[in-house]
């Protein structure tokens, strides 16, 4: 059952989203326009589609809010800990020397860690919240958002390769 109204963890999610997303933009990597102009169309309508359906419907269903403590409760925990990972991941780009191949790397062992580990702690948080419409907004935006991703990481090895980087 779907529930309107305010969700703070929705609120506290795309706080944790934002903020190094706002630092980023100040301090992107080195030849990133070079690749932004690559990106696949199809993948970026997706991208867009599903940032926009996953901020609203995180925040305007209460189904993800905390209600009580069970063993369902364990999808908000790994969700959370998503988060923090992905925390984690901006802490290791943001003392970096800010290449390419930092932004795209891997964190903890999850490769693409900037795009896997919101989508993945979103998607989780949609099934906390028996949410039809956050998993399928999380869908949309996975496709769009980890294929890009995988795009230019896919770009910039090709790169090393023919420079023997």
């Amino acid at each position: 059952m779907l529930h309107f109204g305010f969700s703070y963890i929705g609120f506290i999610y795309l706080l944790m989203l934002f903020t190094p997303n706002m630092i980023w933009s100040k301090n992107q990597p080195k030849d990133y326009e070079k690749y932004v102009v690559n990106e696949n169309k199809i993948l970026l309508a997706m991208e867009r589609a599903g940032e926009v359906i996953v901020c609203c419907f995180v925040l305007i269903f209460s189904d993800f809010n905390i209600k009580k403590i069970s063993l369902w409760s364990v999808w908000l925990l790994v969700s959370f800990l998503l988060m923090i990972l992905y925390e984690g991941y901006w802490i290791q780009y943001f003392k970096s020397a800010r290449m390419m191949a930092d932004f795209y790397s891997s964190f903890c062992g999850i490769p693409l860690a900037g795009a896997t580990l919101p989508v993945l702690a979103f998607f989780l948080l949609g099934i906390y919240g028996k949410n039809v419409f956050l998993l399928a907004g999380t869908v949309i935006l996975g496709i769009g958002h980890i294929g890009i991703h995988r795009d230019h990481k896919r770009e910039i090895t090709q790169s090393e390769e023919r420079t023997g980087s």
